[in-house]
């Protein structure tokens, strides 16, 4: 579990994370979701140590990270791939961190094999591709078989296939009782993957809800009919908002199908097709930043 209780992170004038409150609970795949410097890789480094709260706390199955004995036992983080030594082989880079944490050298050949780098494991990193470079980020991430696991954009650089062994790998690890905290820029891999989802937008919290809710907080009615305007009418006269789609049907937001199709009848309106649209991610998302979005490209 990770709990954050008014966490705050400032840079001198600038807030970067601003009293945020959330719990990341194990179990389930938790998205973190937010636009270019909402924040979340702020709050990542303060949930791992790398920077100190202005106010507030972060804490990792109770307690501080900095007070965890061998943390990677503990948390497995990837923020930043190329946090390796280029002169060192996989193999070479993942046994320095195993034996720091007095890690059996056996855990080293079982990542490395989980994550698909058995052919190059004693190749230099400094070749190594984005992709590659990825997979060994979350090899480490996973060396020391860890209760919670925080992954800043895992899929970055991947090929579909990989980010298919990336969706898998996190659902397991959630499956097993994992707490499992993922950043991604990639809105319907997070809906495919996310049980979850955690948005920031100018380093404050917009949603905490899990993705059935988040969509369906955003789904529509698709109702067509030969008479449309009158339909329309009709509904908008119930309290729905109502517009008309490229192909002549009706969107229909503030009814539910039952209720769009109950209007239709007292209008004496023919309907030929009714049914529930459920919004995407990237729809919801882009109605939560859109505001922040704005703001930021007007700082520009």
């Amino acid at each position: 579990m990770i709990e954050l209780r008014g966490l705050t992170k400032r840079y001198r004038s600038r807030v970067a994370v601003d009293s945020l409150t959330v719990t990341v609970e194990p179990g389930r795949v938790t998205g973190f979701l937010g636009p270019n410097g909402s924040g979340k890789t702020t709050t990542m480094r303060c949930i791992l140590g790398l920077s100190r709260p202005t106010a507030g706390t972060a804490t990792v199955l109770g307690r501080p990270y900095r007070e965890l004995d061998r943390p990677m036992r503990h948390v497995g983080a990837l923020l930043d791939p190329r946090a390796r030594h280029p002169g060192r082989t996989a193999h070479a880079h993942l046994l320095a961190l195993a034996q720091s944490n007095a890690l059996p050298r056996d855990r080293v050949e079982e990542v490395i094999e989980l994550v698909g780098l058995g052919s190059v494991a004693h190749e230099r990193v400094r070749g190594f591709s984005l992709g590659m470079g990825q997979r060994l980020g979350i090899a480490a991430a996973l060396l020391g078989d860890p209760d919670v696991l925080l992954l800043d954009e895992p899929v970055n650089g991947l090929d579909p296939e990989g980010i298919r062994w990336v969706r898998e790998l996190l659902r397991s690890l959630a499956d097993e009782g994992r707490t499992v905290l993922v950043s991604s820029h990639l809105m319907s891999e997070m809906e495919d993957t996310a049980d979850h989802l955690v948005v920031l937008g100018r380093g404050r919290l917009l949603a905490d809800r899990p993705m059935a809710d988040l969509l369906g907080a955003h789904a529509a009615v698709r109702v067509r009919s030969p008479q449309a305007p009158v339909l329309a009418s009709a509904l908008q006269r119930s309290g729905a908002r109502v517009e008309l789609e490229i192909d002549g049907a009706l969107r229909v937001e503030g009814l539910d199908c039952a209720q769009v199709g109950d209007v239709a009848f007292l209008a004496g309106v023919r309907v030929h097709e009714l049914g529930r649209i459920t919004a995407s991610l990237e729809a919801a998302y882009l109605e939560l930043t859109g505001d922040d979005v704005e703001y930021r490209a007007a700082a520009l």
